[in-house]
């Protein structure tokens, strides 16, 4: 199974790696909607140790509890509406909207420090915010800040106490170490995940794009598709294997067994020899099918390489029907004749143009009636010949169809009718109804064109329809849109899906016997005059029997321009 790879180039971009993250990941939002919250927490703790502290008889901190309340209005408004605009690039609006706070909270908090309470823990929250929400430049910023605020704390206490303040300036200094730290470990840890969650999205993407590509890819294919494991289960087929397998295979739901229908225990064997011999099988054999003979099938198998010898492999099993893989064959062939069509005109031709020279010659001195007639049925035939000769060169070339003059247009009922009489008279076949309904209309299409078709048409309906009276029906009509049709139904047995595809293709027959060109050159006879024909399985009435329809519609016979 071919893989499809694909590379798109993206635009270049100054992005680094965490702005990128910040930009395209979901996971930014988890990290700021944690943030927020982690926020609004601390500020129901702040609340609560005021409580505690007033519980456990310590004056109660008025400015304290006023700060902390603010804080709590304000972490929830910004838990709010505070909008996300990562990366936090500069100190803003945005950084002053949340880490500014923060720092402007807690170092109050820390200022106005009673007891045994310290605030300095809390200075974590703003400092991982900035790395992790800001660039590497608001990152190490928002720590310096914090820094500072701890020294300044420190001289502010060695101004205004007369205990020895070396202890403070030594915590602060040690602390903003560890701050400095925990903001360049986060910083690289949130670029380490900035560029493994772009390449997991990538990888995805990509994957993603490689199924959907695979996926189309194996449902158009004219190859059946079955994916099979080591069990025997099928836990993937295409549409295409459900035509060749037949059996109902599309409404058996995946996985299934593909020993469960006894029709497909050698597609089985072969699978898991496949998996035995661990090498690629072939074979051809014949499929048993709902309706009709056993269609001879050719299989091939491969195994899927594997990188982890934990995995198993999967066993793809390539199905193609040998009929249409001749089908294939034989319009190469027909490409071949094109090329000697030519030569073939200029042998075949020179020998006619002899035949009816001949025969005109010998026919002027004739005088028995017998022998005259016999001269003009070897004329007659000659000239047919010639005409069957250029149709088919002219198929073979495939040139452009030619326009017909006024003159070749014909009363549809009157010409069917009598080439059908002629027909059942030579075929002594006294099954056949008629029944003509598009008089007066008149079709622009040549009579000895219309004689093949009608009689290749009623061929192939004689050999597979009854005996009974009505078995093959001729009739001529309008359809929907006005224009003169031709139908020949015949009580026949359904076409397979297979043939009915190929119906119209060159060389193609569901017997041995026939050349497989009687119903291509009716296509292009019906083209060349600008009509259509086809095919289709229907009943002429609700309560009668189906059968094979081939139906010829014409085109607008042309009016003469009077002068």
């Amino acid at each position: 199974m071919a893989t499809f790879l694909w590379s798109r180039g993206e635009p270049a971009t100054d992005w680094s790696p965490l702005e990128h993250f910040h930009r395209k990941s979901s996971a930014l939002l988890r990290l700021w909607r944690g943030f927020m919250t982690a926020r609004c927490f601390v500020a129901v703790v702040l609340l609560l140790l005021q409580a505690v502290a007033f519980a456990l008889r310590q004056p109660l901190q008025m400015a304290a509890v006023g700060l902390s309340t603010g804080y709590l209005v304000a972490t929830l408004l910004a838990a709010r509406y505070a909008p996300l605009q990562p990366p936090i690039r500069g100190f803003g609006a945005a950084w002053l909207a949340t880490i500014g706070i923060d720092l402007l909270v807690f170092t109050a908090l820390q200022v106005l420090q009673v007891g045994s309470i310290n605030y300095t823990p809390l200075f974590a929250l703003p400092v991982l915010m900035g790395a992790v929400l800001g660039t590497e430049m608001v990152g190490l910023g928002t720590t310096a800040a914090v820094t500072l605020l701890l020294l300044g704390h420190a001289g502010w206490f060695w101004l205004w106490e007369a205990a020895d303040a070396s202890p403070r300036f030594v915590q602060a200094a040690l602390t903003g170490t560890g701050l400095f730290v925990v903001a360049l470990l986060a910083h690289e840890l949130a670029r380490r995940l900035a560029r493994e969650e772009a390449l997991a999205q990538r990888n995805r993407s990509n994957a993603q794009m490689h199924a959907q590509v695979n996926d189309l890819v194996i449902e158009t294919l004219s190859e059946g598709v079955l994916v099979i494991d080591a069990q025997g289960d099928v836990h993937a087929a295409n549409p295409a294997a459900d035509a060749i397998l037949g059996q109902g295979l599309a409404g058996l739901s995946l996985p299934f067994a593909l020993n469960a229908h006894p029709a497909w225990n050698a597609l089985a064997d072969l699978a898991h020899q496949t998996f035995v011999r661990r090498t690629p099988q072939s074979k051809e054999t014949p499929i048993a099918q709902p309706h009709g003979a056993a269609r001879e099938v050719r299989v091939r198998t491969r195994l899927t390489p594997t990188r982890d010898p934990q995995a198993e492999s999967l066993c793809v099993m390539f199905l193609q029907d040998l009929r249409e893989l001749e089908a294939r064959i034989r319009t190469e062939k027909l490409a071949a004749m094109g090329r000697m069509s030519a030569a073939v005109a200029h042998e075949i031709r020179n020998p006619l143009a002899a035949i009816t020279q001949a025969s005109a010659l010998l026919g002027e001195d004739l005088v028995d009636p017998a022998h005259r007639q016999l001269t003009t049925m070897v004329q007659q035939n000659a000239q047919r010949l010639s005409r069957i000769v250029d149709d088919v060169l002219d198929v073979a070339r495939v040139r452009q169809q030619r326009v017909l003059p006024l003159g070749e247009q014909v009363a549809l009922d009157p010409t069917v009718r009598a080439l059908a009489e002629e027909w059942i008279h030579h075929a002594q076949h006294q099954g056949v109804r008629l029944t003509l309904d598009a008089s007066p209309s008149d079709v622009r299409f040549d009579v000895e064109h219309l004689r093949r078709i009608l009689v290749n048409l009623l061929d192939n309906a004689a050999r597979y329809a009854s005996d009974r009276d009505g078995a093959i029906q001729v009739a001529t009509g309008f359809n929907a849109a006005g224009r003169a049709s031709l139908q020949i139904w015949s009580d026949g047995a359904p076409l397979e899906p297979a043939v009915q595809r190929h119906l119209f293709e060159p060389f193609f027959s569901s017997e041995s016997r026939s050349s497989g060109l009687g119903l291509f050159l009716c296509r292009e006879l019906c083209e060349r005059h600008g009509a259509t024909i086809g095919y289709e399985r229907r009943a002429l009435t609700a309560a009668g029997p189906e059968g094979n329809e081939f139906f010829i519609t014409f085109a607008a016979a042309e009016t003469r321009l009077t002068q």
